[in-house]
C-alpha cells in the first residue's frame, strides 16, 4: 500500500477536499511544473473545470481554490481569514500574481471556464490549466481531483499500473485479508503494523508528532465550532446550530434539577462535535480531511468521545492507535473503491469515515484485529448506496447532519464488534467491493452534481412557494 497516514489526514481548509483542496494543489503544481522560464514569459492563464467540479464548483469554492493555488497558496498554509479579502483584491485590480512572482491580467469571469455539460475521461473531477506565453504558445496540463485532496495528472494511473510495485514497507497490504494474515503470523495489532510501515518513511518521534498535530487541529476545530454562531455562506441562509445546542446541553448538565437530563444526551453531544466540525468546514475554516472534508466531522467526534467519555488509561497512545487504524481502513477504501463523492456518492465519504472511526475506536479500546475488521465492515455496510446530493452545490444540507449521524453509527458499530468475538458473515473486503460496484451503478445525477435527490426537490419546492 503506497499510502501514508498523512495522505489520508491532510490539514487544509473547507468546504471540500475534492473541490477545494485538490484544485488548489493542482493549480499550484501546474505552475511549478511549467518552470521558471515559462512563468517569466507568461501573459495569461486559464482554468477549465469539468463534470462535478463545474456543476458544484461555485458552491464548493472551487473558483476560490484555483485562484489561490495559482497565487502559490497551499491548503495547509493559507489563512482562511484572509481568503475573501485577497480574492476581492484580485478581482478589483484585475491582476493575479502567479506563485506570488509574475503579474498577469486576470479576472475570474474570463479566467475560469465552467464545462457543465462535459467531463474528462479519467474522473468526474477534471480540470485543464492553460498557461499562455508572450510568444503566442501555450502550455496545457490536465489534472484530476480524485477525493480526499488527492490529485493525479492525466495518465498517472496508467503509468503507475505499468510501473507496478509499491514502496517497501514492513507489512505490505492491499486488502484487509493481508493485514489479518500478517497479524495472525506475527501477533501484531493493526495499529502496530501501520506504525511499522510508517517508520519505514520517518522516525517514530516524527510520526507521533505528526499524528498529535492532526488530532490537535481536529480538537481545535471542534472547539471553534462549538462557540461560533451565525449563518453559513453560500445563499441558503443556513444557520449554524452546534454552538447554540452545545450551550443548551451544558446548561442542562449544570443545573441542580437534572430531571431534564436524558440517557441519550451523551450521544447528542457526539453529534454536536461532528456538526461543529462540518459547520466550520462549510464556512471555509481549518479542518482535516478524514478522509474528506465533506465527512471531516465523524472521526474527530468519535475521537473526542473516546478521549473524554471512555476514560482511557493512556489517551495519548489510544488516540495514536485510533488514527493509525482509521488510516488503514481509509487506504483500503481508496485503493479498492473510492473516497470521492463525485465517483461513488456519499457512501465513499461519510460511509468510509464511519468505517474508519468505528475501526479506530475498537483499536483504541483494545479490540482484536478481527473485531477491528468487523467494526469497519458494519460501518461500510450500513451506508451502501448513500447518494451525494448537496442542495445548491454547498457542503451544508444534508452534509452537516449526515456527519452527526455517521459518528453515532460508528460508535454503534464499534460496540457491536467489541461485544462479539470478531467472526462475522460479510468481510470488509467484500463490503468495499460492493461499495465500488454500487458506485459504478449509481446514476451520475446522484454523485455530487446537484442534479438529483434533495438538490432538486428542495429547490423545486422553494421555487414553487415563491
Amino acid at each position: 500500500m503506497d499510502m501514508s497516514v498523512f495522505d489520508l489526514f491532510k490539514i487544509g481548509i473547507g468546504p471540500s477536499s475534492s473541490h477545494t483542496v485538490g484544485p488548489m494543489v493542482a493549480a499550484r503544481r501546474f505552475l511549478l511544473e511549467c518552470g521558471e522560464a515559462a512563468l517569466a514569459a507568461a501573459s495569461g492563464v486559464e482554468a477549465h473545470l469539468y463534470g462535478s467540479l463545474a456543476l458544484t464548483g461555485i458552491g464548493h469554492a472551487t473558483d476560490k481554490a484555483v485562484i489561490l493555488g495559482l497565487m502559490g497558496e497551499t491548503p495547509m498554509d493559507v489563512d482562511p481569514l484572509t481568503v475573501d479579502d485577497r480574492l476581492a483584491e484580485v478581482e478589483l485590480d484585475g491582476v493575479l500574481k502567479l506563485l506570488g512572482l509574475k503579474e498577469i491580467s486576470f479576472t475570474a469571469r474570463t479566467g475560469l471556464v465552467w464545462h457543465k455539460a462535459s467531463s474528462l475521461p479519467e474522473h468526474p473531477n477534471g480540470m485543464k490549466f492553460v498557461l499562455q506565453l508572450a510568444d503566442g504558445s501555450v502550455i496545457e496540463r490536465i489534472f484530476y481531483s480524485v477525493g480526499g485532496g488527492f490529485i493525479t495528472a492525466a495518465g498517472d494511473s496508467q503509468v503507475r499500473a505499468e510501473a507496478g510495485g509499491t514502496n517497501a514497507v514492513a507489512y505490505p497490504f492491499d486488502t484487509m485479508r493481508h493485514l489479518l494474515d500478517h497479524g495472525q503470523r506475527t501477533g501484531l495489532s493493526i495499529p502496530a503494523m501501520l506504525r511499522a510501515n510508517e517508520c519505514q518513511r520517518m522516525e517514530n518521534t516524527a510520526l507521533d508528532a505528526g499524528i498529535d498535530r492532526i488530532w490537535g487541529v481536529m480538537r481545535d476545530c471542534i472547539a471553534q465550532g462549538l462557540v461560533t454562531g451565525g449563518q453559513l455562506p453560500g445563499g441558503l441562509n443556513v444557520k449554524r446550530r452546534a454552538a447554540k445546542l452545545w450551550s443548551q446541553s451544558q446548561q442542562t448538565l449544570h443545573v441542580d434539577n437534572r430531571s431534564n437530563v436524558l440517557p441519550h444526551d451523551a450521544v447528542h453531544q457526539v453529534s454536536l462535535y461532528a456538526m461543529a466540525v462540518n459547520e466550520e468546514n462549510a464556512a471555509g475554516g481549518r479542518v482535516v480531511t478524514a478522509p474528506t472534508n465533506g465527512a471531516a466531522g465523524i472521526i474527530p467526534a468519535v475521537l473526542r468521545y473516546y478521549a473524554e467519555d471512555c476514560r482511557p488509561s493512556d489517551p495519548v497512545r489510544g488516540i495514536r492507535e485510533f488514527l493509525l487504524t482509521a488510516a488503514a481502513i481509509g487506504m483500503l477504501c481508496k485503493k479498492n473503491a473510492s473516497i470521492s463523492g463525485a465517483e461513488i456518492g456519499c457512501q465513499g465519504e461519510v460511509g468510509v469515515a464511519c468505517a474508519m472511526a468505528a475501526a479506530g475506536l475498537v483499536a483504541a479500546l483494545g479490540g482484536s484485529n478481527e473485531q477491528i475488521e468487523n467494526a469497519a465492515e458494519i460501518g461500510i455496510e450500513h451506508h451502501l448506496g448513500m447518494t451525494c446530493d448537496p442542495i445548491g452545490g454547498l457542503v451544508q444540507i444534508p452534509c452537516i447532519e449526515r456527519n452527526g449521524m455517521g459518528a453515532i453509527k460508528a460508535i454503534t458499530a464499534a460496540s457491536l464488534a467489541l461485544k462479539g468475538d470478531g467472526t462475522h458473515f460479510v468481510s470488509l473486503d467484500q463490503a468495499i467491493e460492493t461499495m465500488r460496484q454500487t458506485g459504478a451503478d449509481m446514476q451520475v445525477k446522484y454523485k455530487e452534481t446537484s442534479l438529483g435527490g434533495l438538490a432538486i426537490h428542495v429547490v423545486t419546492v422553494n421555487h414553487a412557494a415563491c
